[in-house]
């Protein structure tokens, strides 16, 4: 049903309902059924359809990045649904500024990455309006879409080349995207794998 070759915009291709329980089937980490049947799913069901993203592509991104909600990243405090601004970096130390930072206590070390004080009003609008502007070049957005993207990039800037370079799910991968850079690094089955989660959850599988 979906293939690296799916484009991110498009109609919902499956309900909040099946979306939740698809999750629910899964260990969640710390979330509990009330937060994902109704804030988690719902608000990434709303947000995607208002600005034309399938949701069920968006939470499936989600659940690859996360590993369904049981990551260090996705647990409180952090709230980072989709590794946004997670690089890599890491160190022993606090950093002089530790905004954009998080102390791992599982692995006793400071690691790059966005925190987000609540899922529904920070963590999800940042989520679906970065994967927007990467579906979107700068002057293709409605202003529904506009502001959706205008928002999430508070939350962490995107440079303009790499506006409208990830009209695909391929394309979010650094190696099959034409600006050398990419939602992910390298990336080269990361389409397919959220291509692969999609199917699952509007299969029921």
């Amino acid at each position: 049903m979906f293939s690296e070759q799916t484009p991110i915009l498009g109609r919902p291709t499956a309900g909040v309902a099946q979306i939740a329980a698809f999750i629910l089937a899964r260990p969640h980490g710390e979330y509990t059924t009330h937060d994902i049947e109704a804030v988690i799913v719902p608000v990434y069901w709303q947000l995607c359809a208002e600005v034309g993203i399938d949701p069920t592509l968006a939470v499936a991104q989600m659940i690859h990045e996360t590993g369904n909600l049981t990551s260090f990243w996705a647990a409180r405090p952090q709230r980072n649904p989709a590794g946004i601004g997670v690089t890599g970096q890491k160190q022993a130390t606090p950093p002089p500024d530790t905004n954009g930072w998080a102390f791992n206590p599982q692995r006793q070390q400071w690691e790059a990455g966005v925190s987000f004080a609540t899922w529904e009003h920070d963590a999800i609008p940042a989520h679906v309006g970065r994967l927007l502007a990467y579906a979107l070049p700068i002057g293709a957005e409605n202003p529904v879409q506009r502001a959706a993207i205008e928002r999430a990039l508070r939350y962490r800037a995107l440079p303009a080349r790499m506006r409208g370079s990830a009209p695909i799910l391929k394309q979010l991968g650094r190696v099959h995207n034409p600006t050398g850079q990419g939602w992910a690094s390298p990336g080269i089955d990361y389409g397919a794998k959220i291509a692969a989660i999609a199917t699952r959850i509007v299969t029921g599988r």
